[in-house]
């Protein structure tokens, strides 16, 4: 009897630290994570009807609470919704939150701890708690142009950065959608407009990564910025080098030829320097120095840039990371990811950091997209400062492909981002996807000598020629725009 009841006071006991450490869990260890999850309805119902603070770029709200029902007394709002969807996301009470709406949930919301002093003032007047207002690092001008040089039907991406502070001038991509018929109050029109939304060609709304900071695309060419700061880091190859370019390479025990790029002039010449190598976008110098150097070597480098690699903690959205550089590499498939191919993968967001680093002297600045986080009473709370992310080369070598970079746009292909009066560094790349679509890249900035904007387009599944059409001459629209104000 006495071991029936001991053994019942055990089982008692184990279940009550159970429940204990249950609850413990999720109102203290778990309370931040279970909080942030954009999934949590509970969280969202709890200030769903509550005046949410706004989302402003240049001074006026892309996303905003006005005057709602009986039923719920604010109603969410996107003043310009395909514009700014990729970067606000939206506020739903059935789907949550994504894009900045969850990252500052607590600032819009007016719970975060730096709004303390504000939530005890309206508890004492007895009204609800008012959210911040959370300014954007965004030009509404620059972010309008980058939206309308991707026409609609294409699959693309723009980023537009300030290479020296990592503000975030725009970053937009199509397909797009209107959150606000995600935000509706009607819960049978919020339901079939998410299923209508999310069969959008390209559009996945249960994935909260998308666009500029979420797509893993083959970069092509303009990974070779990679080799080329790996060989000049080696001590192996300096501006003098003169680099091996047979029209294809070859490799022991199979007939796959790694070929060059045959858009361009990289079949006049058999040996060539970075230069002609960078002008003329061609494939086997790269891939030779990658199989001269070494797979850690340029994996190294990529880490250096960013590429797979943590982005900071300004940038608020949600971001992917990737792999970096693959590993286990044969010989040929060394070759075809030193020029970008094969199985390498980086986001628009972080090909645009890359540059951005060789424009600031070799310095990567963590990508920031808030401005400033101001009271209901226009009190500053949150000004971020800008802030190094990670050295990614050294200031001679970044100077040097720089250089390099001007010689692409005044005398290689990529002259169609040319300004005139204005020094441009940039560089092409075509992903070749294999049914004879490419993804067409240009990252760059100006001006070359005192960078003011950096900018990195692609364009998805295009021709060699609308790929052409596509990249270069917007970058020029987007540096002129720029820079003319």
């Amino acid at each position: 009897m006495n071991q029936a009841i001991r053994h019942s006071w055990v089982a008692a006991i184990a279940m009550f630290a159970l429940i204990f450490g249950a609850i413990s869990y999720v109102q203290v260890v778990g309370a931040d994570d279970l909080n942030a999850n954009a999934w949590n309805k509970r969280a969202i119902l709890q200030n769903y009807c509550n005046d949410r603070g706004a989302i402003i770029v240049g001074g006026t709200p892309v996303a905003e609470s006005v005057e709602g029902s009986d039923a719920c007394k604010f109603q969410r709002t996107y003043p310009q919704p395909e514009l700014y969807a990729g970067i606000t996301g939206y506020f739903s009470q059935n789907y949550g939150a994504t894009g900045l709406e969850q990252a500052m949930r607590d600032q819009l919301a007016g719970s975060s701890d730096q709004l303390f002093l504000d939530r005890v003032g309206q508890l004492f007047l007895g009204n609800q708690a008012k959210g911040a207002s959370v300014e954007l690092t965004i030009d509404p001008k620059i972010q309008q142009l980058a939206y309308s040089l991707i026409p609609d039907g294409q699959r693309g991406s723009i980023v537009v950065t300030n290479p020296k502070t990592g503000a975030i001038l725009a970053m937009v991509s199509k397909p797009s959608y209107n959150p606000n018929l995600i935000a509706t109050q009607d819960s049978a029109a919020e339901t079939a407009n998410y299923n209508d939304v999310n069969k959008i060609p390209g559009i996945n709304l249960n994935q909260s990564l998308s666009g500029p900071t979420g797509e893993l695309l083959a970069p092509g060419s303009v990974f070779k910025l990679v080799d080329t700061a790996a060989a000049l880091s080696s001590g192996k190859y300096n501006k003098d080098s003169v680099l091996p370019n047979p029209a294809e390479m070859p490799f022991d025990g199979i007939q796959y030829k790694l070929p060059n790029y045959a858009g361009g002039n990289c079949y006049t010449q058999n040996t060539a320097t970075f230069a002609f190598a960078l002008q003329q976008s061609c494939n086997t110098p790269f891939a030779s120095i990658a199989l001269d150097l070494g797979r850690d070597a340029i994996a190294q480098q990529a880490e250096k840039f960013g590429l797979g690699q943590d982005l900071g903690d300004q940038l608020k959205l949600g971001y992917a990371l990737g792999n970096g550089f693959p590993d286990n590499l044969d010989q040929p498939g060394l070759a075809q990811s030193a020029i970008g191919q094969r199985d390498v993968r980086a986001t628009p967001l972080q090909i645009a950091l890359m540059t951005a680093a060789i424009a600031n002297g070799g310095v990567q600045m963590s990508p920031s997209l808030i401005k400033t986080v101001r009271s209901p009473d226009l009190r500053v709370i949150d000004e971020p400062k800008p802030t190094p992310l990670r050295t990614s080369t050294t200031p001679d070598i970044a100077k040097q492909i720089t250089e390099w970079m001007t010689s692409v746009v005044n005398q290689g292909i990529a002259s169609g981002a040319a300004v005139p009066g204005v020094q441009v560094a940039g560089k092409t790349g075509t992903a070749e996807l294999g049914n004879g679509l490419n993804n067409s890249w240009f990252t760059g900035f100006a001006p070359a000598n005192n960078p003011q904007v950096a900018v990195t387009i692609v364009m998805e599944g295009v021709d060699i020629y609308a790929g052409a059409k596509l990249t270069s001459p917007n970058a020029k629209k987007i540096f002129e725009a720029v820079l003319n104000k």
